[in-house]
């Protein structure tokens, strides 16, 4: 039987969150099966459309990998690799540029919020971000992507371009289909519920990062908004106390539910600490495992290096396809 791929990607950006490890990180190992090849990047070309010092882009990306094998990327049965390894994806992105609309690209809302968090910086990169990442997963022929909500958007126009090219030019590319957790797909912020989890975040107290200290964790949690009426329920009218929820169903494999009645009648204090011994519980042998590829330099190049080799061995057959298609292989009839 012929092996699905799966793709996907994060980028190197600093601080990690309970939200990338629910919506992606925590769920790429669970995919390596005996039916599927999976490959993951450390997306450090998507990094750059935010002004980057280099230094600290360059060790936050080995940071990244590291942390992508803490998570259990087992080498063996995955690619793991940086994506600026494989020029093949800017490569393609500039075919898949030429194909793609003024039009869907400013129908995507992360171009409109980046747009206002970084009004200094508006730069074509940060425009063209989508087909990039179009290209990042077309290269592999992938047929499924693990993805946040928020980057549906994205996987649902990486479609488009790809059903537009097949009807151009013949059938270059699968058409991928988006996998989305059901429960805790969406980390909310501990301080606006209202908001998702994220990074770039001033508040440090409204996010967990992945590396946070056990203490720091049960600390924010502690912290964490919920409301005056003391009443432990599953309501998204009451979106601190949902999400506390949702975060200790994710980690417990409890259904909501089930939680709910745990916690009939014992007060926000109790759920805090719960949620926070859940958390604890499951990130500290990952920070743990993290450290210590962290000292081994040569063991976590070795990896990226395989992990680059096999992408490109796709990639480089994906953009041939692709150059020949469209008439840029300048054969010699």
């Amino acid at each position: 039987m012929e092996k699905k791929t799966v793709l996907s990607g994060i980028q190197p950006s600093g601080i990690l969150t309970l939200g990338n490890y629910v919506g992606a990180l925590r769920n790429w190992s669970l995919l390596q099966q005996d039916d599927r090849f999976c490959y993951y990047c450390v997306a450090n070309l998507h990094a750059i459309t935010v002004k980057q010092d280099a230094e600290a882009l360059n060790r936050r990306t080995l940071e990244a990998a590291a942390l992508l094998l803490a998570c259990g990327i087992d080498p063996k049965r995955s690619a793991l690799f940086i994506q600026s390894h494989v020029k093949e994806h800017t490569e393609l992105a500039w075919v898949l540029n030429c194909g793609t609309y003024i039009g869907e690209l400013n129908r995507m809302t992360q171009f409109k919020d980046k747009s206002q968090r970084h009004a200094d910086n508006i730069n074509a990169g940060l425009f063209t971000y989508p087909v990039l990442m179009a290209a990042d997963i077309l290269l592999y022929q992938a047929s499924y992507i693990p993805v946040g909500k928020d980057q549906k958007q994205h996987v649902e126009l990486a479609r488009d371009i790809a059903i537009r090219f097949n009807k151009n030019y013949g059938d270059a590319f699968i058409v991928p289909e988006p996998i989305i957790p059901k429960l805790g797909g969406k980390i909310m912020s501990l301080t606006d519920p209202t908001k998702k989890m994220s990074k770039s975040d001033p508040n440090p107290n409204s996010y967990i990062a992945i590396t946070d200290e056990p203490s720091v964790i049960l600390k924010k949690f502690k912290r964490a908004v919920t409301d005056s009426e003391g009443i432990i329920a599953y309501d998204p009218e009451r979106p601190g106390v949902t999400n506390l929820l949702s975060i200790y169903c994710t980690f417990t494999g409890k259904t909501p539910e089930e939680a709910v009645a745990e916690f009939a009648g014992q007060g926000y204090g109790k759920l805090k600490t719960a949620v926070a011994d859940a958390v604890i519980a499951e990130l500290e042998p990952i920070q743990n495992e993290y450290k210590r590829l962290l000292d081994e330099k040569t063991y976590l190049k070795s990896v990226l290096d395989d992990g680059a080799a096999q992408a490109r061995s796709t990639a480089r057959k994906t953009v041939d396809d692709v150059l020949r298609r469209v008439g840029l292989d300048a054969t010699v009839m």
